[in-house]
């Protein structure tokens, strides 16, 4: 027994045992993401530019003579201040909402990520409003002359564009009003529009709402002064009392500040006071919320008691929404919603039997295939996957807390904590059974050929493990370092999955080659182990697979062009046609059903709906029990007009909203740039290292098998009528890292044989390399393609579209790294050899 061999099995005890910790109980420990419990996701982004107005008038007045410099310097401190401060009174609006367990956090430099699992529908709507309310509360004057104004206005028949005069007899008296001639709400435009609406100077027209038996809406116009006299700053406690018949208010208390402000004020607009001096004149205070006009009260007297009160034609329910988010606070700045996702719960749970199924058969498969085709050393290789899983969550802990460092704190991929479960991760784990067996696969081939030579298995284990070493360690850091890109690049669910990805490739190398390497040395010591059987699906082969390099690279080119300019042609067309909503933003929504819809029914009811370019379309689960769905892509912030309009018109259907995609085109244009950004860096980094590792003619091959690997699936996928999106994108990657490692295992060979056939062409030593890893390169594919069918028939939803991009990659991959990397890589030697001959082995 070796001097460390103790000290190497605590060890692996002790990362066993901490990652049992870290799961331990699952209930506890595993967080579940929205894919998978349901809820709803909501992006919010702060206005820059009412941030960046507002510092520039107050430097305008402070200092008027400051560098622009010093401005940008000033607006990026507002900025982080604005989000800071978003961030927790958007946190305190939700909890007054009583939501359990929201996750509510900073991304970027003016976002932040509201995570609501479970919500149901009201819920929902409640959150957004809370979400969307700026909470601005104002005290302003009305203007002096503003009752002379509006009458005259009355007496000569005048009203803002789209308002009607109605008189109305209220209490035995005949009043004027204005009203909408068309019923619409009192929105932001509106407000905006009739500001200057014959206002005095720093006066703008404000109407307050009003009701008669909840029917006829009617507008009391009040001009108010511009300049505020007290904001919502100064408030302590907002809370619901009722005034005479029930009539619900929102009761205000200030601060000890606010109360002596308040009673400044008060005092000195009250009858005879320092800025009334006429005790026959009553001025009237606006109380202004969000830029809503909720009451003006004309003062009386001196309010000395500091409380106030804001009354309006609102229910109880209205009343308690606006008690809330003043009590949580005033956002410093507007805020919009530029991305929205929902998830009903019941597709969660469905996605998680799914994701679960798919995870025991893909395993079993692998572990039959590997105990059958290797027999003893296969049943050591399915011990070091069992392995892989129980350490993956402490991986993931270590990647996460490591890949967090780069992208400051935005979320649960930045703590040092088991990120939460997402589907994308479940495919990822998936994915590193099926990978994790490479490493192995690349040993045991290895261990084969020195034992062909006539070396015992315990003789042939050594120089099995040093020549697999540099293949493993190169392949794996390439896919690695494209894992590392998505996760940088990519957002929420897209970096779980890259997370447990790079968890999976660490924790698979230190299984297979020092566990497995453990576990044959104290089977030889202690079992006696001399030899062991493999099965071998290939003999020696001597194809001569570049021969017909040219042909096969021809065939290559005409399905990239054809599939590439049929994609171009649709997309010109119709952008949607190719790309998702996660790039061309609006909305998708998918129902389940009862009873089908017909599906020109469908489009007559959304057409009468106004909402405006919608595709209806049915699509196919793809589980052992065939589901059907409705999906309807939309235009951005017309999802619940959607789903409001099917409901109405087929109320016998049972349609149920299983999901909801809302993109803003901002969001969209920025995901498109950074998925290309994503892909153009991956593809760099493996330029560097290959030609670090090897020459640079080799990572031209290698970079030709990616961009043809790339094209052709992204060409074939389009052709099949799905559409790019973000989990394809997170797809491609993983094909050009799994891609790449296939390649880097031929030009592993390549060089080794290189050194060994002396004088030989270097077409003919290439041959001989690809002969030599055939074996290896159909064994890991198949492996990986067993979990990637699991996928396909039980992941549904966009895992199936992930899946089907992986499967065509995969496929693609494997031809590539034969007949399109080495072929290049010759036509870059044709008039010179490389010089990894010189080199020195690693």
């Amino acid at each position: 027994m070796g001097k460390y061999t103790v000290w190497k099995w605590l060890l692996v005890l002790l990362l066993l045992a901490a990652s049992m910790v870290l799961v331990t109980p699952p209930s506890e420990k595993i967080n579940l993401g929205l894919d998978l419990q349901g809820g709803t996701a909501f992006v919010a982004e702060i206005d820059r530019d009412a941030i960046e107005e507002s510092v520039r008038e107050r430097l305008e007045q402070d200092a008027p003579d400051a560098a622009e410099s010093e401005i940008q310097r000033e607006i990026s401190e507002s900025m982080r201040d604005a989000q800071g401060r978003a961030l927790e009174v958007i946190r305190n609006r939700i909890d007054g909402l009583g939501i359990a367990e929201p996750a509510i956090y900073p991304e970027g430099r003016d976002r932040i990520v509201i995570q609501l699992p479970g919500v149901d529908e009201e819920q929902r709507e409640e959150a957004e409003r809370s979400i969307r309310s700026v909470a601005f509360l104002e005290f302003r004057m009305v203007h002096e002359e503003s009752a002379q104004v509006v009458s005259r206005l009355f007496d000569r028949g005048l009203a803002p564009e789209g308002f009607a005069i109605r008189q109305l007899e209220q209490r035995g008296m005949t009043q004027s009003y204005y009203v909408f001639q068309e019923d619409r709400p009192l929105d932001a435009e509106t407000k905006q529009r009739i500001a200057g609406f014959h206002a005095p100077r720093g006066a703008e027209l404000m109407l307050e709402r009003s009701e008669i038996r909840g029917q006829t809406v009617y507008y009391r116009p009040h001009y108010v002064k511009r300049r505020y006299e007290m904001t919502g700053d100064a408030l302590r406690r907002a809370q619901v009392d009722f005034q005479e018949h029930m009539q619900p208010v929102v009761a205000l208390e200030f601060t000890t500040e606010g109360r002596r402000q308040f009673a400044r004020l008060t005092t000195d607009y009250a009858p005879g006071g320092p800025k009334n001096p006429y005790h026959d004149q009553h001025r009237a205070l606006a109380i202004i919320l969000d830029d809503t006009l909720y009451s003006a009260p004309v003062i009386q007297q001196p309010i000395r008691g500091g409380n106030a009160v804001i009354s309006g034609q609102f229910d109880q329910e209205e009343a308690a929404f606006l008690a809330n988010v003043l009590r949580a606070g005033t956002l410093p700045a507007p805020v919009s919603i530029i991305e929205r996702r929902i998830v009903d719960p019941s597709l969660g749970a469905d996605s998680i039997r799914a994701g679960i199924t798919a995870i025991i058969i893909g395993g079993i498969l692998v572990v039959l295939f590997m105990a059958v085709y290797y027999t003893l050393a296969g049943l050591v290789a399915n011990l070091a996957l069992i392995m892989d899983l129980l350490l993956l969550p402490l991986g993931m802990v270590l990647v996460a807390g490591f890949l967090g460092i780069f992208v400051g704190p935005p979320g649960e991929a930045s703590r040092i904590a088991l990120p939460v479960l997402t589907l994308p991760g479940i495919a990822a784990i998936l994915l590193t059974i099926g990978m994790a067996v490479d490493a192995n696969v690349l040993i045991f081939e290895r261990i084969r050929e020195e034992m062909r030579v006539g070396r015992r298995f315990s003789a042939a284990l050594a120089p099995g493990y040093d020549k697999a070493f540099g293949a493993i360690l190169d392949a794996n850091v390439t896919t690695f370092l494209t894992a590392v890109i998505l996760f940088l690049f990519g957002t929420g669910p897209i970096r779980g999955f890259a997370i447990t990805l790079c968890a999976g490739i660490l924790v698979s190398m230190f299984t297979a080659i020092v566990f497995t390497r453990m576990i044959f040395d104290l089977w030889i010591q202690k079992g006696g182990l001399k030899s062991i059987r493999m099965f071998s699906f290939f003999s020696e082969t001597k194809i001569d697979f570049m021969s017909k390099r040219k042909i096969l690279l021809m065939a290559s080119t005409v399905v990239i062009v054809s599939t590439i300019g049929i994609m171009a042609v649709r997309g010109w067309q119709d952008p949607t046609k190719v790309f998702g909503v996660d790039f061309t933003g609006g909305s998708s929504s998918t129902f389940s059903f009862d009873e089908r819809p017909d599906l020109e029914e469908i489009r007559a009811v959304l057409a009468a709906a106004d909402i405006g370019d919608v595709h209806p379309q049915f699509q196919e689960g793809m589980e052992l029990d065939p589901v059907q769905y409705l999906n309807i892509n939309s235009p951005s912030g017309t999802g619940n007009a959607v789903r409001e309009a099917l409901q109405g018109a087929f109320p016998d259907a049972g349609l149920h909203l299983l999901q909801e995609d809302d993109v803003g085109p901002r969001i969209g244009d920025e995901m498109k740039r950074r998925a290309m950004w994503a892909i153009l860096w991956a593809l760099a980094g493996i330029i560097v290292y290959v030609s670090w590792r090897f020459e640079f003619g080799f990572a031209i091959g290698a970079i030709a098998a990616l961009a043809h690997d790339v094209l052709v699936t992204v060409g074939l996928y389009s052709l099949l009528g799905l559409q790019l999106n973000l989990p394809t994108v997170a797809a491609l990657l993983t094909i050009v890292g799994y891609s790449v490692n296939d390649t880097i295992v031929v030009f592993d060979r390549i060089r080794e044989d290189f050194r060994i056939m002396r004088g030989k062409p270097l077409v003919e030593v290439t041959n001989a390399s690809v002969n030599q890893t055939l074996s290896r390169t159909v064994l890991t594919s198949l492996t990986t393609l067993m979990v990637i069918v699991m996928l396909l028939i039980f992941g549904g939803g966009a895992v199936f579209d992930f899946a089907l991009a992986l499967l065509i990659g995969v496929l693609v991959g494997t031809y590539s790294s034969i007949f399109v990397a080495s072929p290049t890589m010759l036509w870059w030697y044709r008039h010179r050899k490389p010089v990894l001959a010189t080199k020195t082995k690693t």
